[in-house]
């Protein structure tokens, strides 16, 4: 066994796949994730959409079989463990059936953990992200409320820990009116539950190389791609061209922000390092424009190849520097479909993203 065995290797796992009453309300009924991700269209030549589902189809995710489907498939490859978006607005959850039924049936037999996706709901998806439907909204009672909610989950034996410590995320740190004071009531409530402690982590997405120590933290987990090489120029090849197909790419630039993904790699591959301890993550690809009516990041050009040579590189990095249970890596996405972001096998690549990842685990 080589010493990259070690790594736990999460990926972000959305729960989108099942109708709500909230989206029937909203967006119609029967709406899910896949309204979006059928009916996307590529805006530019060479844009690769829609991205069409492989073997597992247009699933529905209140079937046992689909997720112990997605389980086989994914210890197959090498992957660890589901990092399960979690859904809270003041005592309101959303979008928890799929995992509520994982912890009630103790199946998939597949370590997992959770990160509290705490941001306004919004109409992005036809261009109104000012248009808030359901607001977080933060108290004391809610955050007491909020973890003994979570203690369940916590104490089954599938559930990831470090140090014997459940390993919970946040979203956006960042917003939480004040971080210390919550970070402190978890821990103590996890105590008082029999638990050794929390290990806590912020997403990095919004926050600028900010150490999560300062606000009660243990760890900060990257984003990928980072937001902030969308102020970047990057532009693809063909912007050379002013033929008639080309001014198609004109147009979708003006509405959008499109990156190649190679120099998005490069660029997240040259992050300075920093003095706290941050996990690192990679994504196979990234392209939301099914999910919105303009302001799309599309990252073109991303291949099975150069998504392994990334992976490859962040899990020595990860070897060389953590010790024990901190050696993670994180992945974005098992299946954000409507992001263009997902390992699971879809119509173009089969299940090349998969491949991808098993042979960057084998690699020395």
């Amino acid at each position: 066994m080589n010493k990259q065995s070690c790594v736990k290797l999460l990926a972000f796992y959305l729960p989108q796949f099942h109708p709500i009453p909230e989206n029937d309300r909203w967006w119609g009924n029967g709406f899910t994730e896949w309204n979006h991700v059928s009916k996307a269209k590529p805006l530019f030549p060479g844009h690769y959409q829609p991205h069409g589902p492989g073997e597992l189809g247009f699933y529905d995710l209140r079937s046992p079989e689909v997720r112990e489907k997605q389980a086989l498939l994914a210890r197959q490859y090498g992957i660890d463990g589901f990092c399960y978006y979690h859904y809270w607005f003041r005592g309101r959850k959303l979008l928890q059936q799929p995992f509520e039924e994982v912890l009630s049936s103790g199946r998939p037999d597949l370590p997992f953990c959770l990160c509290w996706a705490n941001e306004n709901w919004t109409r992005a998806w036809d261009g109104r992200e000012r248009s808030v439907l359901i607001a977080q909204e933060y108290s004391e009672e809610d955050d007491l409320a909020h973890i003994r909610s979570l203690l369940p989950a916590f104490a089954d034996r599938r559930y990831i820990k470090i140090d014997q410590k459940p390993f919970f995320l946040v979203y956006r740190a960042e917003a939480l009116p004040d971080p210390v004071r919550t970070v402190a009531l978890w821990r103590s409530e996890a105590k008082k539950a029999g638990f050794k402690d929390l290990y806590l982590a912020c997403v990095e997405g919004f926050l600028k190389d900010k150490d999560p120590g300062e606000m009660g933290f243990d760890a900060a987990v990257e984003f990928a791609p980072d937001w902030r090489i969308l102020k970047r120029s990057f532009f693809p090849a063909p912007w050379h061209g002013f033929s008639a197909l080309w001014q198609k790419f004109l147009f979708a630039l003006k509405k959008n922000i499109i990156v190649d993904y190679q120099e998005m790699v490069t660029y997240m591959l040259r992050k300075h390092e920093v003095s706290y301890k941050r996990f690192r993550c990679v994504a196979p690809s990234f392209d939301n424009s099914p999910r919105r009516a303009r302001g799309a990041a599309i990252f073109t050009g991303s291949e099975p190849k150069q998504y392994q040579k990334w992976l490859e590189a962040v899990i020595h990095r990860t070897v060389e520097k953590f010790e024990r249970e901190e050696k993670i890596v994180f992945i974005n996405a098992w299946n954000e479909w409507g992001e263009g972001c997902h390992l699971e096998p879809d119509v173009r690549y089969g299940r090349a993203w998969l491949e991808a990842t098993r042979l960057a685990r084998q690699a020395e």
